[in-house]
């Protein structure tokens, strides 16, 4: 059996022209990064706003076990078959992180023949939008502690500084450190801790924005610390909002490439749904939604996490209504909810599979209750 990887490398990639071609933007409307990969600019909204939204269709999933349910895959796959049909489909994806690509999980463009690419670029950095938003994230905790050094006019409590450092990798060894040290030149020593850069509050804020000038005000809203008189401040105070949303120019742009079928998919932004909101920017799934007749995208984590997170937030900031859930379940997974040992999910076990399916008929229920058509 030939791997993701092969199976990628093997197909042929068309160049990113033709799939722009195929949602009807011209070179006007996006800048090419290499031949495969474009970001798209934000007046393609303002160009499409007289059109009507296509259909919306979620993926989520059942409770989710260490190596995924399989959202992704089935997100492409299903945009691959809605083409096939004839019917105009995008999908709308979040970002990879390097942190989950190193890690047990592996990277987050499908798998099998419903696969994103360039595959490697995708995973790999692609056009930088998270190194962007982690520079962006750790100027204001350097303009902070700069403070801090300087004065601290803002009568900061170095004790209840909230806002923490970021980078995409994971490296537990940073999660509790103390910064500061080496003498009076280097700022004042205090306890401090990294996050991955997807928990970033900026990753959170970039994805439910709606313009550069949206951008930039809610980062000013941004509660860093508290004084003293437990006052909360926020980063206008510090002003240097503008120079933040300027970092941010180009990674608040989509990013358009394709499946391995040619088909349109548009990658933007990826907060993790058990800190933030867990889906792609607002920004991609409303031109997905101007661009095609069906667009389909996901939410992370389970039903009762991302999918809620998406209905109770991004559907209500954004004015958007789903028109079908669809909820991804694996035997292994049904099987290790039932008690099966995860040594041992290969074998055949029908007990277990029939007591794990009592968690698949919980999320169904919970996604009726939008009121929406449910298909597993």
């Amino acid at each position: 059996m030939k791997t993701d990887i092969q199976i990628a490398q093997e197909t042929k990639i068309v160049h990113i022209k033709e799939i722009a071609a195929k949602i009807n933007l011209s070179e006007e409307d996006y800048d090419q990064y290499g031949r495969y990969k474009a970001k798209l600019n934000l007046d393609i909204l303002k160009k499409n706003s007289g059109k009507k939204d296509g259909k919306l269709i979620l993926v989520t999933a059942i409770t989710p076990t260490p190596a995924g349910e399989g959202k992704s895959t089935v997100t492409v796959g299903l945009t691959q078959a809605m083409n096939r049909l004839g019917k105009k489909s995008i999908a709308a994806l979040r970002e990879p992180s390097l942190g989950p690509v190193f890690g047990m999980k592996g990277g987050a463009t499908g798998g099998g023949y419903s696969q994103v690419i360039p595959m490697e670029d995708i995973n790999l950095h692609f056009t930088g939008d998270l190194h962007a938003i982690g520079v962006a994230h750790n100027l204001i905790a350097a303009c902070i502690d700069n403070h801090i050094k300087h004065g601290n006019k803002l009568d900061i409590d170095i004790t209840k500084i909230a806002f923490k450092r970021v980078m995409d990798m994971n490296d537990r060894s940073l999660r509790n450190i103390v910064i500061g040290m080496g003498g009076i030149a280097n700022g004042i020593p205090r306890e401090n801790s990294f996050q991955i850069t997807v928990a970033s509050e900026i990753m959170a804020i970039l994805c439910l924005s709606e313009s550069i000038m949206d951008l930039k005000n809610r980062i000013s809203q941004i509660v860093f610390a508290y004084d003293r008189a437990g006052k909360p401040i926020q980063v206008k105070d510090l002003k240097i909002e503008g120079a933040i949303a300027a970092l941010l120019k180009e990674a608040i742009k989509p990013n358009l490439v394709q499946t391995l079928e040619n088909t349109p998919v548009i990658i933007h932004g990826g907060p993790f749904a058990n800190i933030a909101h867990g889906c792609n920017s607002m920004l991609a799934t409303k031109m997905a939604l101007k661009l095609s007749d069906y667009t389909i995208t996901e939410a992370g984590f389970a039903a009762d996490l991302g999918a809620e997170k998406f209905f109770d937030i991004k559907c209500r900031k954004g004015g958007i209504t789903p028109n079908a859930v669809v909820i991804v379940a694996t035997v292994k997974a049904l099987k290790l909810h039932g008690g099966m040992d995860s040594k041992k999910l290969k074998e055949e076990n029908l007990e277990a599979l029939t007591k794990g399916i009592e968690n698949l008929d919980k999320h169904i229920e919970n996604m009726k209750s939008f009121g929406l058509p449910v298909v597993v």
